[in-house]
């Protein structure tokens, strides 16, 4: 297992937060927790597949002047443990940030999410819908919509684990399928450190299969149990940041947000692809801190 201690020196640099752990039944939940303790409202950051808290390292830093900032590592992923044998479905997530939320004891909540950490962010914030404060929601979706060929072949039986899980063929692409601009070479490794072998990219294979696009999939009554719960986040101001470059959540999903949505608050990144912090970090995480704080 990665541990904090074993960062590359220049990755620590960028990410130097004190680890924290999560005791769950399926192995300890890696998160950091930043900012003062007695703020009355948290930011919790939810990330997605193949990054990890990493993502949301600069956001921490900006935001933690003000807020308490928690971001997790799904089990699984980044330092987290990678358990061999846990379901890695879309509700046991889910379970997973609910435990840490509840942790939590500031009345107010707000919620930064990205890919799957929107199904995943946003099923737990319409259990606690009545501490939401605001919604951040980056290139996501939680409901169903189309899945680029490039990601349905990684599902394939037999070819699709040992293209993720042997070759590196999903975290390694995504560091430069996920950009429009190429990643710094520190922050690329630090995007890849936590998945350097097949036992540490379970996570990433499995997320992939639990894409719910048959309709006998396991995890397709918790994503539309999520949809039909959207209601409950209504009232919520959210602000939605999109790269427009991403091949996997297409302008179109942003278009259903907005519909979902309408008076949501939209930011539109023109040369940003799936990785919007990277791509539009300085414009985006500004926007981010001025809609939190308003």
């Amino acid at each position: 297992m990665s541990t904090a201690a074993d960062l590359p020196p220049d990755v620590r640099a960028l990410y130097p937060f004190a680890p924290r752990w999560l005791e769950s039944p399926a192995g300890r939940i890696h998160y950091v927790d930043e900012g003062p303790r007695d703020a009355d409202t948290a930011v919790i950051c939810v990330h997605g597949n193949p990054t990890w808290s990493f993502m949301y390292r600069d956001v921490v830093r900006t935001l933690a002047s003000k807020f308490r900032v928690i971001a997790l590592d799904h089990l699984g992923c980044g330092l987290s443990d990678k358990p061999q044998n846990f379901s890695y479905l879309l509700r046991d997530h889910i379970e997973n940030l609910a435990q840490l939320v509840a942790t939590v004891a500031q009345p107010k909540l707000h919620f930064i999410v990205h890919d799957w950490g929107g199904p995943i962010g946003l099923a737990v914030a319409e259990r606690y819908s009545k501490r939401v404060g605001k919604l951040v929601v980056m290139n996501t979706a939680a409901f169903s919509g189309p899945c680029p060929l490039r990601i349905r072949i990684c599902r394939w039986p037999i070819f699709g684990p040992l293209l993720v899980r042997g070759l590196n063929g999903f975290a390694g692409p995504a560091a430069w399928m996920a950009v429009s601009r190429p990643l710094p070479e520190a922050v690329k490794r630090g995007f890849l450190f936590p998945y350097h072998s097949w036992k540490s990219r379970v996570a990433v294979q499995r997320f992939v299969e639990d894409i719910p696009l048959e309709a006998t999939h396991p995890s397709l009554p918790t994503l539309r149990a999520l949809e039909a719960d959207l209601e409950k986040l209504r009232d919520q101001p959210m602000l939605l940041a999109w790269g427009m470059r991403d091949f996997c959540f297409s302008p179109a999903y942003l278009a259903e947000w907005r519909k979902r949505f309408p008076e949501a608050t939209v930011c539109e990144y023109p040369q940003a692809g799936h990785y919007l912090l990277e791509d539009a970090g300085a414009e985006v995480i500004p926007q981010i801190a001025k809609f939190l704080a308003r």
